[in-house]
């Protein structure tokens, strides 16, 4: 491998990513004090403003570096490998959908709140964001294979593992003895809770418009993929 393999991209993103993770939790720990001071619905304006933004650039800085570093497997000419690969990424957006299913207080139109859930995709995995990126992770490392892609899942890897500690310590200082109860019948491992009896699966709980609406944002995805990378390219970065 050439010794010059870590380019500058590779602590560019690192560097973007901790920014993005100090951000995203840091407005998320300081919740509370913000809304009593200025309101729920303005704190997650306030919250958008902040994490939206420093989000597009992430993706953009990724698209165009994606290649960076060194080529440490290619399997792009592996027959099926495509197919294995929008799958995967469509289930990782499956976990990933939390927030679809209270789009008027992720827009701020109602208020917005904490949740605890048992229902649903949690009765998988107490936090389907973080299972969803590792899945999301895994499915782009295998297409890329580049030292750049690594680091770029080591660093959003990180930052889910510590969102698990943190979104976990926030849920039982706000709910207490029945974060507590939810925990012991959820499990953060997929399926974990299942196969210890600890918890069933509902799949009637499944049959919701927001998975429709996940399953046309990924056939737009795929269809708007190739024009959202010529167009990040023209991007500077």
């Amino acid at each position: 491998m050439n010794s010059d393999w870590f380019t500058p991209s590779h602590g560019v993103m690192l560097a973007l990513l901790l920014g993005f993770a100090i951000a995203h939790s840091g407005l998320a720990a300081l919740r509370p004090w913000g809304e009593v001071k200025i309101g729920a619905r303005a704190y997650r304006v306030l919250f958008a403003l902040v994490s939206v933004p420093a989000a597009t650039v992430l993706i953009i800085y990724f698209f165009n570096h994606r290649y960076d570093g060194a080529q440490l497997w290619n399997l792009q000419g592996v027959p099926g490998l495509r197919a294995v690969i929008w799958s995967l990424s469509a289930l990782s957006f499956l976990f990933l959908y939390p927030s679809t299913f209270n789009l008027l207080e992720v827009a701020a139109i109602a208020k917005p709140q904490l949740h605890l859930h048992e229902t649903g995709i949690i009765r998988i995995t107490r936090h389907p964001q973080m299972v969803g990126q590792i899945i999301w992770c895994i499915a782009h490392a295998l297409w890329l294979g580049t030292s750049f892609m690594l680091v770029t899942c080591f660093g959003l890897i990180a930052h889910h593992c510590f969102a698990v500690w943190h979104g976990d310590r926030r849920l039982a200082r706000r709910y207490g003895a029945a974060f507590a109860t939810a925990r012991e019948h959820t499990s953060i491992v997929p399926f974990k809770a299942i196969w210890e009896g600890r918890q069933t699966l509902q799949w009637q709980e499944f049959w919701r418009p927001a998975y429709l609406g996940i399953a046309v944002f990924v056939g737009f995805f795929w269809w708007a993929h190739p024009s959202l990378i010529a167009l990040t390219a023209k991007v500077g970065w």
